[in-house]
């Protein structure tokens, strides 16, 4: 089934990335805006389903690599990613067929749909994370064993840097966040290229379908004067962590990155406690009155209380009245293999355990959804 986006889809769909970016992935708002345009120009997106595509389809990812705060300070083109696609197909000898996004979370789900836009071509529902992380081994292409090179960078002036072959997503990461940085800390990038059969084997299903939907609760939730934290919950399958106000915000740009600390102290039920939340481009860890309470791959995620729409960690600030989500991860990134490089310990907390936050990941509930249907047309 292939669907089209429509702006009413694109704004439930900008929402929904903007609160499964766990704080980074970059703010959506730029993304959202250029894709509108795009669409108002009367250029298209299509999604399609992950069993639609064919296994010999080249299916690439494209989105933006650098520090959430500097997507805020510089205005993107919008067409880099696409530029870096182009030098991939050149070095490839063959063009795409398909777009997959590298994460659901943040700007990261927007840039392929302006790509999308721009090329004419297909946008896989689905992606490499479920959420957001800050580098570039930790999808689940690479986790599972899709080669990150060759991979192409571009930057705001179409200068592209090519990566041939490298031994492994790490050394990619390395190589290019460097790039990245003397880019301007901003770049968007085309890797890794796969075939259909492989994209199904590793990709996080219907986490496009799952932004929207989230979106659109909350929308609605707004519309009918509901809680839309509420209607959040109900479609994430999460649950609150704390309900507090920002008193403290430490925030650095490092090596590309922006790191930090968050503060909160507690109000309403959770008054007399606080909450610490430290991140790296996205939140990573959560300790209520020093216990920890939430830790990655599961999803951290700040919600302004009234309203549900994303706090994400560029604008974070003094005074904010936030409600911090805790949701379940996508099964696939709860493998001892996926632990081993989204866990705790490769953020630098090797003594803290992960346990995981009850419930089941959206996108895997509607994949669960999908595959009972087809198992009944099919009966």
């Amino acid at each position: 089934m292939t669907r089209e986006l429509d702006e009413a889809t694109l704004e439930a769909l900008a929402i929904g990335a903007g609160i499964l970016g766990t704080g980074g992935g970059g703010n959506p708002y730029y993304g959202k805006l250029y894709v509108r345009r795009l669409l108002r120009e009367g250029r298209r997106v299509r999604i399609v389903a992950p069993e639609d595509v064919p296994d010999e389809a080249l299916v690439v990812s494209v989105g933006g690599m650098g520090a959430p705060t500097i997507g805020i300070e510089r205005i993107h083109r919008g067409d880099e990613p696409l530029v870096a696609l182009r030098a991939l197909e050149r070095h490839l000898g063959r063009p795409a067929t398909h777009l997959v996004p590298g994460e659901i979370g943040g700007a990261n789900a927007l840039r392929p749909l302006a790509v999308a836009a721009l090329a004419d071509l297909p946008v896989v529902d689905g992606d490499g994370m479920g959420r957001a992380f800050p580098e570039l081994q930790m999808d689940t292409f690479a986790i599972y064993g899709v080669p990150a090179t060759p991979a192409a960078l571009a930057d705001i002036y179409h200068n592209v840097v090519l990566f041939p072959a490298l031994r492994d997503a790490v050394t990619l990461e390395r190589y290019a966040r460097a790039v990245t940085v003397q880019m301007g800390g901003a770049a968007g990038f085309a890797f890794p290229a796969m075939s259909g059969a492989e994209l199904r084997r590793v990709v996080i299903p219907y986490t496009v379908t799952l932004a929207v939907e989230l979106g659109a609760a909350i929308l609605d939730a707004r519309r009918r004067h509901a809680d839309p934290v509420a209607a959040a919950l109900a479609v994430t399958g999460g649950s609150v962590l704390f309900r507090g106000k920002i008193v403290d915000v430490e925030r650095r740009l490092a090596a590309g990155f922006a790191r930090g600390v968050v503060r909160l102290e507690g109000i309403g039920e959770d008054r007399g406690s606080e909450l610490r939340i430290d991140f790296q481009n996205e939140n990573l860890i959560a300790r209520r009155d020093r216990e920890v309470v939430a830790v990655v791959p599961d999803l951290i995620c700040l919600v302004d209380q009234e309203t549900a729409e994303p706090v994400t960690t560029e604008v974070v600030r003094y005074g904010l009245r936030v409600a911090v989500l805790g949701i379940p991860a996508p099964a696939m990134l709860r493998t001892p293999e996926a632990l081993a490089v989204v866990g705790p310990a490769a953020f630098g907390y090797p003594d803290v355990e992960y346990r995981p936050l009850p419930g089941i990941y959206g996108g895997d509930r509607i994949a669960a959804q999908r595959a009972a249907s087809s198992e009944r047309n099919r009966s």
